[in-house]
């Protein structure tokens, strides 16, 4: 049986909950199995999971999962799965997930893979699956031998499929433990779709030359519908919160639709954002190398360029 912990926000499952099920799914009919889901503290309309592939969804509640503790979350997700004689158990390339698939590991005596972006292959009883790995630049299959395996899904690597209809809901009894970690307060950012889950990103840098003119970009992301990313150099200065870097050291995304302005492309942003299916760039220097990335490029002062773009967008859609 493949395990899928779904992981939810307020009660909310999130789009990536919904990537890690249609996944699961798929990995499932790869093996020859049951899909199945577990769900930890209080959530909205669980079943609704099954929409997506999922024959089953186990809930463990308990006071102890009120608020994300690896800890505690571990424990708990590793011994449902030894209660469940899962397979293969599957995270999202999140925070959470990654702060998950190490412990699990350890506790199922699994083997791992963090950052998959293809359903797994079973050939002659190998299983495999592959990740993109040198910053995006190859890709690396596999070879998983062990008899329980736990992999951790990037975003937007499979879209979500509704594929069957709501699933029953049980409870599953497992021991909640107390944990070491008592969180005080949580402080999110609302309102905007999170970057790792963002299918349009609009993107600048120090080509802005401050933040006071940043509006244009959230002008030109909300025609979009786009969330709004920045450069280190952006978030170090203080023009934006360090939540909107992407890069080697800030964020990795993979969007259908990166749009990159006033940025020179340093290596070490490419590695954060050459996943994306789509580059499009904006800029005046004809010689900066995010150009040599690009699917489509502008040479252009990025404060006429952008100002026509979002009017041009306006235009497009009063007439659609």
């Amino acid at each position: 049986m493949v395990l899928v912990f779904a992981e939810s926000q307020k009660g909310q499952f999130k789009k990536s909950a919904f990537e890690a099920v249609t996944y699961g799914a798929k990995t499932a009919l790869a093996i020859g199995t049951e899909c199945h889901v577990l769900v930890l503290g209080k959530a909205d309309d669980p079943g609704s999971l099954g929409t997506y592939g999922a024959k089953k969804i186990h809930q463990i509640e308990g006071a102890g999962l009120e608020e994300f503790d690896s800890q505690v979350f571990g424990t708990v997700i590793a011994a449902a799965a030894i209660k469940l004689s899962a397979e293969v158990v599957i995270l999202n390339h999140s925070a959470k997930g990654k702060a998950l698939i190490g412990r699990l590991a350890a506790r199922l005596d699994a083997g791992s893979v963090a950052g998959v972006n293809a359903v797994p292959t079973v050939e002659n009883g190998a299983f495999k699956v592959k990740k993109n790995v040198f910053s995006g630049k190859a890709i690396a299959t596999y070879q998983i031998k062990s008899d329980v395996k736990v992999l951790s899904l990037m975003g937007n690597a499979i879209r979500p499929e509704a594929s069957g209809s709501a699933a029953p809901v049980e409870k599953l009894d497992v021991a909640v433990p107390s944990g070491r970690v008592k969180v005080k307060s949580v402080n999110t950012v609302e309102g905007t779709v999170p970057l790792p889950e963002a299918e349009l990103v609009v993107s600048a840098g120090r080509g802005m030359k401050g933040p006071e003119n940043w509006g244009i970009i959230e002008e030109l992301a909300g025609v979009l519908g786009a969330t709004t990313a920045c450069s280190r150099p952006v978030a170090d200065s203080g023009w934006r919160p360090h939540h909107e870097h992407v890069g080697q050291t800030g964020i990795a995304i993979r969007p259908n639709l990166y749009i990159a302005i006033g940025i020179s492309g340093a290596i070490q942003h490419l590695a954060g954002v050459n996943s994306s299916k789509k580059i499009v760039v904006i800029n005046k220097d004809p010689e900066a190398p995010f150009f040599k990335a690009a699917d489509y490029g502008v040479v252009g002062d990025l404060f006429e360029v952008v100002p026509r773009l979002t009017e041009a967008l306006k235009a497009f859609k009063a007439n659609h």
